[in-house]
């Protein structure tokens, strides 16, 4: 009997113990200490050779009747400690969904790239291509094939960074215009295109001059082609960047690649063409250049001028930008003034 009452007190043991177990690791110890090769229960059971025949069942039957009592209670206290275990770590790692999220900022183009991009879409409207070309150029390209030969005067207002004394960055995008046209092929019919990009001069930077601006160029060839034509291009033009009710005039200028030439202005936006500070007190802005193609640049490119001619034109999308929206220093277009360029939302 003294065996069936150490069985029954490590029994009410193993179940205090277990109760009271705070983890899985002190859990899985105790399994050891009453269950194990070593463990208690088999410590009891070493005396079962002691036992009489008929003692032996007896105790064997409740030494299993222990035994699993004490597994049962090792399995509840190890399923209830998991799940305390699940709802502490659920608990830590809550995640609010009510929470207002973190706002992802959206980027916009740049205010230039916007102008350069309204003002193609005004021109693909109208049937022309969009060329691009390359920013360094060849001496010949860049100043010869628009009328402008060695030591002619007009070079020294296009200055621009040398490489070499025959390759250079360019100073415009004539160049572009140029290559198309020597390529073009006018039984497929005229060419209407514009050619934006990024140009080159030896200018001091100031409010009104950078070293490095944008342009975009246009040129259309073809038959029976006339001054009218481009100003009502050029009306078009005004009216999309700075609306319907302005008008343009044409002043006579001079350029090396057209003849004649023309200065384009607008009507003052602001004062209606009353006269205002924006507008010198003049009623009118000037905007860009243009004229008639002159005849040596299309037999430069193989065109017969007695049969073709044309009108080209080159604005300024920077000085566009700071005329539309008031700014009075280009350099702010380049520091990359994150307060500054906030301003000029995309519409649409």
């Amino acid at each position: 009997m003294e065996m069936e009452e150490k069985l029954t007190a490590l029994l009410e043991e193993a179940k205090a113990e277990i109760g009271n177990a705070a983890g899985l690791k002190e859990l899985e110890s105790l399994r050891v200490k009453y269950l194990g090769k070593k463990g208690e229960v088999t410590s009891v059971l070493k005396g079962m050779k002691d036992l009489t025949p008929k003692q032996r069942p007896v105790l064997g039957k409740l030494a299993n009747e222990v035994r699993d009592a004490i597994t049962a209670r090792l399995s509840e206290k190890k399923e209830t400690l998991e799940q305390e275990a699940l709802k502490k770590q659920l608990a830590e790692e809550t995640i609010d969904v009510t929470l207002p999220g973190k706002k992802v900022t959206t980027g916009q183009p740049h205010v230039l790239t916007q102008i350069m991009e309204e003002i193609e879409d005004l021109f693909l409207g109208m049937g022309y291509q969009v060329i691009e070309g390359t920013e360094v150029e060849t001496d010949y390209y860049n100043f010869e094939r628009v009328n402008l030969p060695q030591n002619h005067p007009a070079r020294d207002m296009q200055d621009t960074f040398y490489i070499t004394p025959d390759v250079l960055l360019r100073t415009h995008t004539s160049p572009i215009q140029a290559r198309t046209l020597e390529q073009h092929d006018f039984a497929n019919g005229p060419l209407k295109m514009i050619s934006p990009g990024k140009v080159y001069r030896r200018d001091t930077d100031d409010a009104t001059h950078s070293h490095q601006f944008h342009q975009i160029e246009g040129m259309v060839i073809d038959e029976n082609i006339t001054m009218a034509d481009l100003k009502g291009t050029l009306e078009l033009l005004a009216k999309k960047m700075f609306g319907e009710e302005r008008e343009i005039r044409l002043r006579p200028s001079y350029f090396p690649f057209t003849e004649p030439s023309v200065e384009v202005d607008v009507s003052c936006f602001k004062c209606g063409g009353k006269g205002c500070n924006v507008c010198k007190q003049t009623g009118w802005i000037e905007i860009l250049g243009a004229g008639m193609t002159h005849p040596h640049v299309l037999e430069m490119s193989g065109v017969d001028s007695r049969k073709y001619g044309g009108f080209a034109f080159g604005l300024g999308p920077d000085r566009i930008a700071m005329l539309k929206y008031g700014v009075d220093d280009i350099r702010n277009f380049y520091l990359n003034d994150q307060r500054f360029l906030e301003q000029f939302k995309r519409k649409g």
